[in-house]
This record gives C-alpha cells, sequence and structure tokens, in this order.
C-alpha cells in the first residue's frame, strides 16, 4: 500500500450469531452491536426518516422496492477509469471529496497484498489512493471499526464507501461519532461469501482460476470474467454450476437481507437498473452534492424498464421453496440452457423490472429462510415494508411474524 492508503491494526472480532463482521463488534463498545445491527431488530421507517428527511413513500413509483430517492439515473463516466468494475463512479466519487478538502479520510475496501479477492479495510488520505481501491472484492471486512483509528488520527469529516450491513450500523451509530461531516456512498449487496468459498466459486467456472482478475454479475443475465492476458467470457446465468456450491457457500446473513439497494446511503451506485450501465440513485441533499461534485465526468439518462417479473420471482420462489425444505433445486435440462439463456435477456425483465424482480426475490428469500432456520426472528427482522413486496406471490406473515 501506498502511504496514502493505511491500513490500521484491527482487534479481533467477538463472536456473534448472525454477523457480516461490519466492524463494531471489534470497537472498544462491542456491545453497540446490538443497537446497530440491521440482523437483530431493524427500524427502516425510523432510519430512513433520520437519514433522508422521510421513509419510503409506497405511493410514489418504485420506493417500495428501492428506498427513497430524489432522482434514479443509468450513468457512467465519460472517460472510465482503468481497473474499475464498471466505469468507476464510486472511486472517483470519493477521489473527488478528497480533491476538493471535503473530507479527511475515506474509509473503504481494498485488496490485501497476498490475494486480491480478499477485502482490506483501508483509511485514504489522499486522491490518488483511491485508484489502488477499484474493483470488486468478495469476503468479509469490518469496514467500521476503522472509525476508532480514523477519530484518533483526527479525522473528523470522513467519507465511508459500503454495503448495506455495514452503512445500517454506521447510521444507528452516527451520532455517536462526533462526527463534523459524514459522506456516506453506498453499493447493493446481495449475496457475499467467504474470500475461501469464492476460490471454489472461481474454479468451477474456468481451469486456470487464478488468471481471472475480474467478475461481474450484468444485468444481462451473463456473467463476465477477464483474465490476465486480455481474454474476455462470458457466461450465462442458467449455465453457472450453482448445484455444485455447498449448502451453506451463502451464508444465513447474507439470505436473510433485508436490503438490497443500501436504501440509507446518500447515493447508491450499482448496476441492476442500468442495463450496460451504472445505476445511480441519488437519496438526500449530500447524495445530489456527490453527484454535482462529477459534472461533466458523468454521462447520465434515464433507466429503462422492460418486460414482466412476476414469473420470473414465481419460479425464484418455488425453486427456494425446495432448497429451505432440503430438497434438491429443480435443474433445467441442458439442451434447454441454451435457448433459455438466449431468450431472457430478449423478453425476461431489463432495466428498472430486472431491479424491481431482484429486490423482489431477495424479499422472498429473506421471508423463506428465515422461516426454515431462526422462525422466531421472522417477526423482528422482516419490516413491513417487505411484506408488501412478497404479498403478491402469496407470501403474507403469520400472527406470531407480525410486528
Amino acid at each position: 500500500m501506498s502511504a496514502a492508503v493505511q491500513v490500521p491494526v484491527l482487534g479481533p472480532a467477538a463472536p456473534r450469531g448472525l454477523c457480516t463482521d461490519c466492524g463494531v463488534s471489534r470497537m472498544q463498545d462491542a456491545k453497540a452491536c446490538g443497537r446497530a445491527c440491521q440482523f437483530i431488530q431493524p427500524d427502516y421507517a425510523a432510519l430512513e426518516t433520520q437519514v433522508h428527511g422521510r421513509a419510503r413513500d409506497p405511493a410514489r413509483p418504485d420506493e417500495l422496492h428501492f428506498g427513497p430517492f430524489r432522482q434514479m439515473l443509468r450513468a457512467r463516466l465519460a472517460e472510465p477509469r482503468p481497473g474499475a468494475q464498471w466505469t468507476g463512479i464510486t472511486t472517483r466519487l470519493a477521489e473527488k471529496l478528497l480533491e476538493a478538502g471535503a473530507v479527511d479520510a475515506v474509509l473503504t475496501m481494498a485488496p490485501d497484498p497476498e490475494d486480491k479477492w480478499r477485502p482490506v479495510p483501508v483509511m485514504v488520505t489522499k486522491p490518488e489512493g483511491m485508484a489502488q481501491c477499484r474493483g470488486m472484492r468478495m469476503g468479509y471486512a469490518p469496514l467500521l471499526a476503522l472509525l476508532e483509528p480514523a477519530r484518533a488520527a483526527g479525522h473528523k469529516r470522513l467519507a465511508i464507501i459500503g454495503i448495506p450491513c455495514q452503512v445500517h450500523a454506521l447510521r444507528v451509530l452516527e451520532a455517536e461519532l462526533g462526527l463534523e461531516r459524514l459522506y456516506v456512498i453506498g453499493t447493493p449487496c446481495s449475496d457475499n461469501t467467504t474470500t475461501e468459498n469464492f476460490h471454489q466459486f472461481l474454479a468451477l467456472l474456468d481451469a486456470d482460476p487464478d488468471s481471472i482478475t475480474y467478475l461481474e454479475f450484468r444485468a444481462d443475465y451473463q456473467v463476465q470474467l477477464r483474465f490476465a492476458d486480455g481474454r474476455v467470457r462470458e457466461i450465462p446465468f442458467l449455465k453457472l454450476p450453482i448445484s455444485q456450491l455447498p449448502p451453506d457457500f451463502f451464508p444465513l446473513t447474507c439470505r436473510t437481507c433485508v436490503d438490497y439497494t443500501n436504501v440509507l446511503a446518500d447515493i447508491t451506485v450499482g448496476y441492476m437498473g442500468g442495463q450496460g450501465e451504472q445505476w445511480l440513485l441519488v437519496r438526500n441533499d449530500r447524495g445530489a452534492e456527490l453527484l454535482t461534485l462529477l459534472g461533466n465526468e458523468v454521462v447520465t439518462s434515464a433507466p429503462g424498464s422492460a418486460g414482466k417479473r412476476a414469473g420470473a420471482v414465481r419460479g425464484f420462489l418455488a425453486n427456494t421453496e425446495r432448497a429451505a425444505g432440503g430438497l434438491p433445486l429443480r435443474r433445467m435440462p441442458d439442451f434447454l440452457r441454451g435457448i433459455v439463456g438466449w431468450l431472457m435477456p430478449r423478453i425476461g425483465p431489463r432495466g428498472l423490472e430486472f431491479a424491481r424482480a431482484r429486490v423482489e426475490m431477495k424479499a422472498v428469500e429473506s421471508v423463506l429462510h428465515l422461516r426454515r432456520a431462526l422462525p422466531a426472528r421472522v417477526k423482528n427482522m422482516v419490516p413491513p415494508h417487505l411484506w408488501a413486496l412478497v404479498a403478491p406471490y402469496g407470501l403474507k406473515p403469520r400472527d406470531d411474524e407480525r410486528r
């Protein structure tokens, strides 16, 4: 790492049940997990009001699915950054904050020097340090534990790039941090796993997994791989070796996460509704300020939407019910996979309809897996807006699941 990127030494994680090691348990007040954790008793309506000035409004199109937002855009940098996962909007936002002196430091992830796929929490204090943080990592990393070394270094104006479980805990604790300014750049997150598990997945995708430098699940139903020698390979979702993964490949936390779109960030930067570009949800004044920083560097347009999601979500529900009940997943005959793989990008849900489908699938998955594994937690972990998302598919709260 360069001098612009610091890697503070962190304490050990406290043992927890449902936990993605956001970093709170490594802080001095490890008991703050009980208040901050997304997987105990989240109150999204209250936190959305705290952060955005209001909770999601079901009467506003798409807020039930994506959370409060002021503006939703397709976007790309006019000059994509080398090594970026898409075009580099997320890291460029952080660079601009550092260039403008708006923040003292950015807390984010960089690759482990020993393993490019393993995330390491870092504190970046100079704009040039953000180039080391481009790209996707897979695994758990205690980002919020950096809040204490940042405070010890005298940094009171911070930007944090985080996934939903990290951002939820951050927002609960925000008022106690003594910060003068905080910018939260959120990325959507659906399914995380350990770095070791991810290496197993890469080994199923290619005979030379160490040569893979980039992996992205795209909204055109393809996974794109890039290789060290410049090759690019695309694999249809239907041909992924999902059935060969162990049952616990994705932990219960990720299978019961109720915040796919990072609703508590100031701005969410993802891909689901981007149709080949990035997808921005500007959620509040600070998010608008962040987008303004990019100026003419960013090219934006209105998101599109096509296809119908209901059939895809019902099929996902049926398969998840089987998996949650310990039955094998229904496997499509090989001769059909190529045909359906060709059809899905053309007639399946696309753009915002694809994003709505993924959010509903995650909602369905959360309810079914909680009912199977931790039925007593359904009441506290499933927020009211989630029941509205799954109601069209016949999932309704039982008497003992109502708050």
